[in-house]
């Protein structure tokens, strides 16, 4: 394993600046390279939080996604694009590392909860040093934007990726005290399907970019359309015990 230099997965937080960890913001100022994945012809939401951040002289490592919705994530072709599209960073990432730079992946919330940079570590693994720095992830940023907690007493939280099919949604939602579905996007209108058929629907919260600039929160049965960015998320509050 080469000791050359380090890679860290740095957790940027939900979205707000002022909710980077003095550590993160660090490492940021610190690093020799930058890299950070993006649509191809976009900034990207995490390079753009970092703005004003990072060391003169900086190399940047724009990771450009060779596919995000052309291709249905059940198609093979999706994953194989992806495993090259990862082998790919990682074999960049390394070059950097062995000639002493020291590399910052930028990424949005939690690098352990739903991120990219979890196909990197794992292909990292034995081949570089790896530091992981948590976030506040994406889902604590915005249950906190709603003005209620998430959870009271006994309540069990479930997380639930709204990519799984219609079916497995209407399963995990028929038994459950508080609620998170994360990937909504395109998803939604199975998604609010599969709340109404649970009976949920009146008790769960649709927020978009929690804690950013244009942050909206509604309840999900006021959205009169079903359109959703990748940063939203629906909510359904806990309603255990309370003292």
């Amino acid at each position: 394993m080469s000791m050359a230099a380090t890679i860290y997965g740095v957790g940027l937080g939900p979205g707000d600046p002022e909710l980077m960890s003095v550590k993160a913001a660090r490492l940021i100022g610190q690093a020799s390279v930058i890299a950070h994945f993006r649509k191809p012809g976009r900034a990207g939401n995490a390079r753009t939080l970092v703005n004003g951040m990072l060391a003169p002289g900086v190399i940047e490592f724009a990771m450009e996604y060779p596919v995000t919705t052309e291709i249905a994530i059940d198609d093979p072709a999706y994953n194989d694009s992806l495993r090259e599209f990862y082998d790919d960073c990682v074999r960049q990432l390394l070059v950097h590392v062995t000639e002493g730079r020291d590399v910052a992946v930028l990424c949005e919330g939690d690098p352990f909860l739903y991120g990219s940079f979890m196909h990197l570590h794992s292909r990292l693994a034995g081949k570089a040093n790896v530091v992981v720095v948590p976030g506040i992830s994406g889902m604590s940023g915005c249950w906190t934007a709603s003005g209620r907690p998430i959870t009271f007493g006994d309540d069990v939280l479930s997380v639930v990726p709204a990519t799984l099919d219609e079916a497995s949604l209407r399963e995990r939602f028929a038994a459950i005290d508080a609620l998170v579905v994360m990937k909504l996007g395109r998803n939604l209108p199975k998604v609010r399907r599969a709340l109404e058929a649970a009976g949920l629907i009146e008790r769960a919260i649709y927020v978009e970019r929690g804690t950013m600039a244009a942050q909206k929160v509604m309840r999900l049965a006021d959205k009169t359309d079903d359109e959703a960015p990748y940063f939203s998320v629906i909510l359904v509050h806990g309603q255990g015990r309370r003292p």
